[in-house]
């Protein structure tokens, strides 16, 4: 046996054409090597480079580097995540907290990185990242110089891995909560319990551009800490801020009032049931925000998932007044942009309205979305106007 992974022809093409993971069945000769960082070659012996090597999960080789006379040593690490960081210098301008490493978008497969104001928060969400754990850890003290960095590894993913879950501070001291500012907001992230690593961050430029358009008479569904509702509220003259969460509401009162927004009016509800009434009562609204948890978490639920985002966007529709805007948004990785589309004319053929596709939107900047690794790629986002 050997520490060195031998891939098939059919994963030696996929890593060719741009894609960084191969699975088990596309190994022909397994490293006997721990999970970790391993040189693999094609059939014929041709090394291909460096992969994190996972010895339990269904992808089991993640392509790190392409180069097979590379170290990936300390040195290795500092520079690509210096890379990965050196993007998002433009955000800083605007923002305390943003994504500086985007797994496999930044080529630093399943790991992320958040940085909130002075803090870091990392997800380690492979077996053959997590013994590089101190290097990653180092450079990124050495890049950031943050006051405490915490390991959100407390995700479903690491199961697959074999991994342990768990929330770990790793260095220093990281709060409870951290003061974001973004485009002139201000709200509070939960680093250690909140959803994904302590805010939606994904959504930061989405929320400028809606809010910078809204007016009237506004409404955000599924609102859970009034991100959307925040910048609504600066040019809107009032907003509905609606979840089912009464916990989540009472975080986002809390951020309103950071804010002194006194325009915010907090609804607990189910979504479903409050358009549905609304409509019935012939309510209508100036500015529309569609932003709901994914609907299709799995392939096998995508056509019960489509069904609920057209049903929400059909009723959202017809609830906007006449030049009215509705932005609306899907996080399912399983619904495409083609199929989001879809979705939406449908909708808007149902819903009796003429409606024009104002903008298409997606990630952020520090989210970059690789074309030839779609898995890096899952917000899909319009703005639609209402024509009558």
């Amino acid at each position: 046996m050997t520490p060195q992974a031998t891939v098939s022809n059919k994963g030696a093409r996929r890593w060719a054409h741009g894609h960084p993971w191969i699975y088990r069945s596309d190994v022909i000769e397994r490293p006997d090597a721990p999970a970790g960082i391993v040189p693999v070659a094609d059939q014929r012996g041709k090394p291909l480079g460096w992969a994190l090597w996972s010895p339990k999960s269904e992808i089991s080789l993640r392509l790190l580097e392409a180069n097979p006379n590379a170290s990936i040593d300390p040195a290795w690490w500092r520079k690509r995540l210096a890379a990965a960081i050196a993007r998002r210098d433009p955000l800083r301008a605007e923002a305390n907290a943003f994504r500086l490493v985007h797994g496999e978008g930044d080529g630093l497969p399943s790991l992320v990185c958040d940085r909130y104001d002075r803090w870091l928060v990392v997800q380690l969400m492979s077996a053959g990242l997590e013994p590089s754990r101190g290097a990653i850890v180092d450079a990124l003290l050495d890049l950031e110089r943050p006051e405490g960095v915490l390991a959100r590894n407390d995700v479903s993913l690491r199961e697959k891995e074999g991994l342990p879950r768990a929330v770990e501070l790793l260095v220093g001291t990281v709060p409870r909560e951290i003061e974001v500012r973004e485009h002139g907001v201000r709200y509070l992230a939960a680093p250690w319990d909140g959803q994904k690593t302590g805010a939606f961050l994904d959504q930061r430029e989405n929320r400028a551009r809606i809010g910078a358009l809204a007016r009237g008479r506004a409404l955000d569904c599924f609102s859970y800490h009034g991100s959307f509702a925040l910048h609504l509220a600066r040019h809107a003259s009032h907003v509905t801020a609606l979840d089912s969460s009464a916990a989540a509401l009472e975080r986002a009162r809390a951020n309103a009032a950071l804010n002194a927004h006194a325009n915010i009016e907090f609804v607990e509800a189910n979504a479903f049931d409050y358009l549905k009434q609304a409509e019935r009562t012939g309510e209508r609204f100036d500015t529309i925000v569609l932003d709901p948890p994914a609907f299709a978490k799995t392939k096998s639920a995508l056509a019960a998932g489509i069904r609920g985002y057209k049903e929400i966007n059909l009723r959202a529709m017809r609830l906007l007044a006449p030049g009215a805007l509705l932005f609306t948004a899907s996080c399912s990785f399983h619904l495409t942009k083609p199929l989001f589309l879809e979705m939406l004319h449908d909708a808007a053929a149902d819903s009796g309205r003429r409606l024009a596709l104002r903008e298409i939107v997606g990630q952020p900047l520090d989210h970059p979305e690789i074309l030839t690794v779609p898995e890096t790629g899952y917000i899909k986002g319009a703005i639609v106007e209402a024509m009558d």
